[in-house]
């Protein structure tokens, strides 16, 4: 009881103005890494689509799709997304020293797992709802991957 009406008015005062505006701050470079995980995902399986198109070969297309599977650990390829979410370094620089905000590592390092994660279930749901194996007409597979595609990606 003694502590509490000092907290929330310290809170009130130091801290509930700011949370909008960091929150916007930090908003910026989490949501662009994981626009550059949905952007990683479509550009892999277009050219998963493209490639079927010049060669029709579904054995081929089978190794794309479990290539596809390998995308999230691959991280050459999942390096844009990861460099994105570092600009929250210099962001939470700052509230280090305004806010005592500690553990700055960790909240870069979970959030770079979550963009994993995302890649993990866009992958597996595409590969769920999509199956070379059961395509019967080659000619529908290509549309069928854009479709399967869209829905993953929406």
């Amino acid at each position: 009881a003694t502590v509490s009406e000092p907290a929330q008015k310290c809170c009130a005062e130091n801290i509930q103005p700011f949370l909008t505006s960091i929150l916007e701050e930090l908003m910026g470079p989490v949501s662009s890494g994981f626009a550059e995980v949905r952007s990683l995902f479509d550009k892999e399986v277009n050219e998963m689509i493209q490639d079927f198109q010049k060669t029709n070969d579904t054995t081929k297309l089978k190794e794309s799709v479990d290539q596809l599977v390998n995308l999230p650990f691959n991280s050459v390829k999942m390096e844009p997304c990861y460099l994105k979410v570092n600009l929250l370094q210099e962001l939470l620089q700052d509230l280090k020293s305004r806010f005592k905000v500690y553990h700055i590592d960790f909240v870069i390092q979970r959030t770079q797992n979550f963009m994993q994660e995302l890649m993990e279930n866009a992958v597996y749901t595409f590969e769920q709802l999509f199956s070379p194996g059961h395509q019967a007409d080659s000619v529908k597979v290509a549309s069928t991957m854009e479709k399967v595609k869209l829905r993953v990606l929406k």
